[in-house]
This record gives C-alpha cells, sequence and structure tokens, in this order.
C-alpha cells in the first residue's frame, strides 16, 4: 500500500509501521463526517504538507514524569521500549509550534471538553462556511 500510494501518512513509529487509509479518510469527509486521526509527528508533517486545510492539534502530557508514568502503567512496553518511547517523546514535543491548536491532557475530562470545543470551532469558521447560505437569505 505504501508503494501504491494509498495511505494519507505512514510512518514507521517504535519498530512498527502505522499508516491511514486515504480512501477511508475520502469516504468519511465525503459522507460529512468528521474524521480525527492519532498520529505521531512524521504523519501529521506528512498530512500538513498536502492537506492545508486539515486542523493540527499536539495533545502533550502535563510532564514528562506523568508520561513515563502512563507507559509504566500500561504494562506494554519494557523498561527500554518506555525509555525509547520517552526520548522520541522529548523530540517529537519540540515540534508543538507546527501545530493549530495545543492540549495539555492532565484531567481527561477537560482535556476532551477541549478537543470537542476545537471541533466545534473549525464548523463555525468562515474557511468552511457556504456562502450560498447567505446569497439564498439576503
Amino acid at each position: 500500500m505504501i508503494d501504491e500510494g494509498e495511505f494519507l501518512e505512514w510512518a514507521e513509529v517504535h519498530g512498527a509501521l502505522y499508516g491511514t487509509s486515504k480512501k477511508r479518510v475520502r469516504d468519511l469527509l465525503d459522507a460529512g463526517i468528521d474524521v480525527l486521526l492519532d498520529i505521531d509527528t512524521q504523519g501529521a508533517a506528512q498530512i500538513k504538507k498536502t492537506h492545508q486545510e486539515g486542523v493540527f492539534i499536539f495533545i502533550l502530557p502535563p510532564s514528562l514524569q506523568t508520561l513515563k508514568e502512563r507507559l509504566e502503567m500500561r504494562m506494554t512496553d519494557s523498561k527500554e521500549q518506555v525509555e525509547d518511547r520517552l526520548k522520541n517523546a522529548v523530540l517529537e514535543i519540540k515540534s508543538y509550534s507546527l501545530y493549530d491548536y495545543v492540549i495539555i491532557n492532565d484531567i481527561l475530562d477537560v482535556a476532551f471538553k477541549q478537543l470537542e470545543t476545537i471541533v466545534i470551532s473549525q464548523h463555525m469558521s468562515t474557511k468552511v462556511f457556504n456562502p450560498q447560505w447567505i446569497e439564498e437569505r439576503f
């Protein structure tokens, strides 16, 4: 699928390949569905180059220590893998300014409300507003 250009974005992250299907995203958008992608900074950079209409949100942990605790609590990675993830996170966090918004994921309900607010505000943006609505009424 990589060779055929079927991914909107793809990356190797922590030794595994991940990607997002162009067709699946296009089908959802054509159906009027908002698409939220949980992708790393490599994938976001790829999409930002080709799809400027996207809205890019960087979700940060409240601290590196909190991130470490969360990774350890998952119990899915070895100690070495957790350390690698933390090193990568420090590098990725430096790219936060390339995004449109930043959410600090400290309290889940608050972070979710912030995400919801961003999505709602995007629907009210003049960038997506249909001018035909005004022309038909005024």
